[in-house]
Formats: C-alpha cells, structure tokens, sequence
C-alpha cells in the first residue's frame, strides 16, 4: 500500500502538544483511538483555563468591579472567535450551551413551542446520535406531531432520493448529523439543506462529529441551525455551541429562565433580553467559553485544511490495513468518511475484543455509541470504534493490528 505522508507541523512536535498523548497504560505507551467520545487538549487550552481562575475569575455580566469586566471582555471575545471560526454573519447568532445535546434540545423545544403541532412532522436520519433523536421524539410526544426517517443503503449512506420522498406540507423541520459517529459517513449535508430550503423548510445539523474535520462556513452551507460540542474539537467539556440565524432566534422563546436572559422582570410579566443572551440563562460555563475559544485558534494555527488531509491519510492507511485482517469486518464504507471505523471481528464480542486491546494500551470504544437505530439497521448490537484525528500516527494503527492479531489468536 503506497501512503502519501502529508506534514503539517512535525508530528513529535504536534503531539508535544498534549501532555496526555505521553501517558502509559499498563505500562505501555497510550495509543488513544476514541477521539469520536472526546479529544486530548493541547496545554495551551489547559493554561487558558488555568488563567481564568489564577488572573481574573469574576461572574460575567453581573459587575462593575474590574473582575467581572475582564471575564466578560473574555467571554465576549470567544464568542466572537467562534463566529469567525464558523463564519456566522454576527456574533448575536452565536449562543453558548453545554454542548451539543443541549444545542439540540434547546431548538426542539423552542422550535416546537412556537412552529410544530398535532400532525406535524420532522424528519431526521437513521444516522443520527441519541441526541438528535430523543430530543425531538420527546417534542413530537408533547405537540402531537411524528418523526419521519431518511434510509440509509448497506454502506451507511444517506439515500437522498427517499428524502425528497419524505418531505410533505406537514414537514416543519429536518434535523440531519453532518457525519455519523457510528459509521463514519459524511452526510451530503448541504444538498440536504438545498432541498429542504426549497420547500420552505429549515434545517438543523447537528456538528458534533464534523467541525473538528474540516471547514465549516455555516453561512455557506445556508443552515438554519448548527451545533456542536467544545470536548470533541480539542476544548473543555460542559461547553457547546448552538448557532441560529437571527431571523429564527429572534422569534423563538427561550428554553430556560433565570438571571441574565430577562430585561424585565415583575410578577405579572417578564421580558427577555437581546440575542444572544435571550438564551444564556443563568451563570454561564465562562471559562469552557474561553478555554473552547483558545482550542479554535489552536485549531486555525496548525490549519484546518492540513487537519483535514492528514485524517484522511490515516484513514486510508487504517482502512488498507484492517481490511487485510481476517475475519474482521468494516461497517460503514462510504465514499466520504471522517477518520472513524466501526468493525466487528467474526466470533469476538466487541467487548472482549475492546478489553484486551485496552490492556495493550490501545483506547477504543465499544458499543452502539448512542445510536442504537444505526445497529439495528446492520443488524447487530454493536461494534469497535476506532476515531482518529490529526495527532494519531501510522505507527499507532500497526500497533492497533498487531492488537487484534493478539484477540483473534486468543480465541481461536
């Protein structure tokens, strides 16, 4: 197999970058495969947050001291990081939240207070994440209304023309993941967003597995809403982003109440504050906001694009190499994958097969990885979940084979 070796920064230097990637486990050199779950954090991301606490920790919004105006000049300036990181149009579009699952039920429910009653529809796809199915089987329970789901074929592939199928004047909204975090798959989100735009319906994509990959421009994709978490692109957990056009945020309520989401507040009445902290109730996670605002950059100085061609090749070189293995099997074999594969070896519960590469110093995940549905459609009850990104190396993937060439002796 003849790999191409792209470089961005030198590999010993980006790994320098994240003091976990050093560990040992079971005395072995870590080899961390589950970066679908979440991501190591660069020491800069770390030394961020630590500055929070150690330089200027005061509650944002909330003061005329010097601390409280210094943490809200920082709060403030991360949103606006993750606005041009995004390409939303303005800053006020941009709303923090605990993460994905939080951006996403907090539009199921605004959304459906205001837009989606008895007899309505919203379509999602069978690759989705429990976060983007539960929240709004929930909505459609309260209002009276159904989900409708896009196929997908026997390669884990969104079929575009049974979406077209699905759409009615009953649609009031599509919900779609931009890439499977069970398979891999890249959904062709933006044609999704074409079509549904062209009969008037908005579009939510749920960015927990594609922003750390590439370029997103939500301004050119032309979504209505984009979400994604903080932990799954090198930042903090307990931070996420919900981004809305304004147009939508503006007419929709707000999901929680409480302090600093209101202008005015009496006991007859109560009005909301200006985008975006109509929906920012409450203390607000600051220091996730500024410690996810100093991951993005840390993602901008080592280059998106770079990212993107690196994760690539480590794809490529994975999927060569465990396709020579027998009896292992890949689920998921789209065209456009994220560096993310699902296998299963012949006879071997993905279990034991995740418990003996741990001991061998090899993290992977296993499991249905909160999207039972996509199991269900191959099949089985779940899989090992390798997902790499750009600090993984070729010489961890030999090591990986070499792990499940260890299982496979040991149950035969």
């Amino acid at each position: 197999m003849r790999i191409i070796i792209l470089e961005l920064k030198d590999i010993a230097e980006i790994r320098a970058d994240f003091p976990l990637l050093s560990k040992k486990v079971y005395n072995k050199p870590l080899v961390y495969f589950d970066n679908g779950a979440t991501t190591q954090k660069p020491q800069c991301v770390l030394d961020a947050i630590q500055e929070v606490f150690t330089s200027y920790n005061g509650n944002i919004h909330r003061g005329i001291h010097a601390m409280s105006d210094m943490t809200s000049e920082a709060y403030e300036n991360a949103r606006e990081r993750v606005r041009s990181f995004i390409n939303a149009a303005r800053k006020e579009e941009v709303i923090f939240t605990s993460g994905t699952t939080g951006s996403i039920n907090s539009v199921a429910f605004s959304f459906g207070e205001r837009y989606v009653g008895p007899g309505d529809e919203i379509i999602i796809s069978n690759l989705e994440h429990h976060a983007n199915i539960v929240p709004w089987q929930m909505m459609c329970q309260r209002k009276g209304a159904s989900l409708r789901i896009i196929p997908v074929n026997d390669d884990g592939e969104i079929l575009i023309d049974e979406f077209v199928k699905l759409l009615s004047p009953s649609t009031r909204l599509v919900s779609v993941t931009q890439a499977s975090n069970a398979l891999g798959t890249i959904v062709p989100v933006g044609e999704i967003i074409r079509i549904a735009h062209s009969a008037g319906i908005p579009v939510l994509v749920d960015g927990a597995q594609g922003v750390q990959h590439d370029v997103v421009d939500v301004s050119e994709l032309d979504c209505d809403f984009y979400a994604f978490s903080g932990h799954k692109i090198y930042g903090p957990t307990g931070i996420g982003i919900l981004y809305g056009k304004q147009k939508w945020l503006e007419e929709l309520p707000p999901y929680q109440g409480g302090g600093d989401m209101v202008e005015k507040v009496t006991f007859e009445k109560t009005t909301y504050n200006e985008l975006p902290f109509k929906f920012e109730a409450g203390t607000m996670n600051f220091a996730g906001a500024i410690g996810l605002a100093r991951a993005l950059d840390y993602v901008l100085e080592t280059g998106r694009k770079d990212i993107a061609a690196r994760e690539k090749m480590l794809l490529d070189y994975a999927t060569g190499k465990l396709a020579e293995i027998r009896p292992l099997k890949i689920y998921g074999n789209s065209k456009n994958k994220i560096s993310t594969i699902s296998f299963l070896i012949d006879g071997i519960h993905q279990y034991d097969t995740g418990t003996i590469l741990d001991k061998q110093g090899i993290a992977v995940r296993t499991g249905t990885h909160c999207a039972q549905p996509v199991m269900d459609r191959f099949g089985i009850d779940g899989t090992v979940r390798i997902s790499m990104c750009f600090y993984n190396t070729l010489e961890e993937i030999d090591t990986l084979c070499t792990g499940i060439e260890k299982v496979i002796r040991m149950f035969s």
